[in-house]
């Protein structure tokens, strides 16, 4: 348990965008703007077919000077062709992240601690989540570690993403 101590503290607020017909939700794309210890961080992410998640995160002071930088750095183009027709926030969420990196062997992650609110429609919903984000080697490793998290502390898995939960509550 003492492993466990001395995390920085980011105070994060996220915004999560679409576009007015619902593109991005219809290809299960998630393009998000989120405040990082007040630096503006946008975040595009996209399933693979295989299974796999494709991700690319910039700085950029507007979703929209967002979009363009995660277009130039690799995200898909028809991003940026859905977003010329305008974006629409859909849903939020605001928290304070406690993190740290954590080498292990075959693999490094990232062990997070998230306590806050999601936000839709004008409603929120307080969470608490532990979150473990695979930064270097196999997937195995994050699963092998949040593993035994769960089985250390008694922790259950919550499948559904921020996003997914807060887009269910602003359906409500």
């Amino acid at each position: 348990r003492e492993k466990y101590q001395d995390f920085p503290t980011i105070s994060m607020e996220t915004t999560y965008y679409d576009t007015f017909d619902l593109k991005l939700a219809f290809h299960h794309w998630t393009l998000r703007r989120r405040m990082e210890n007040g630096i503006s961080v946008c975040t595009f992410k996209r399933p693979h077919k295989d299974g796999g998640r494709g991700e690319w995160e910039v700085e950029a002071s507007s979703i929209m000077e967002g979009v363009m930088k995660l277009c130039q750095s690799g995200a898909d183009l028809e991003l940026m062709r859905a977003a010329a027709g305008g974006l629409m926030e859909t849903c939020g969420a605001r928290f304070t992240r406690l993190a740290r990196q954590i080498d292990l062997p075959g693999g490094k992650v990232e062990l997070a601690l998230d306590r806050g609110v999601l936000i839709g429609k004008g409603k929120e919903l307080p969470f608490w989540e532990v979150e473990v984000e695979l930064k270097e080697g196999a997937d195995q490793v994050a699963a092998d570690f949040a593993a035994a998290l769960a089985e250390e502390f008694g922790l259950v898995p919550e499948p559904k993403s921020k996003f997914v939960r807060a887009m269910a509550l602003a359906m409500t």
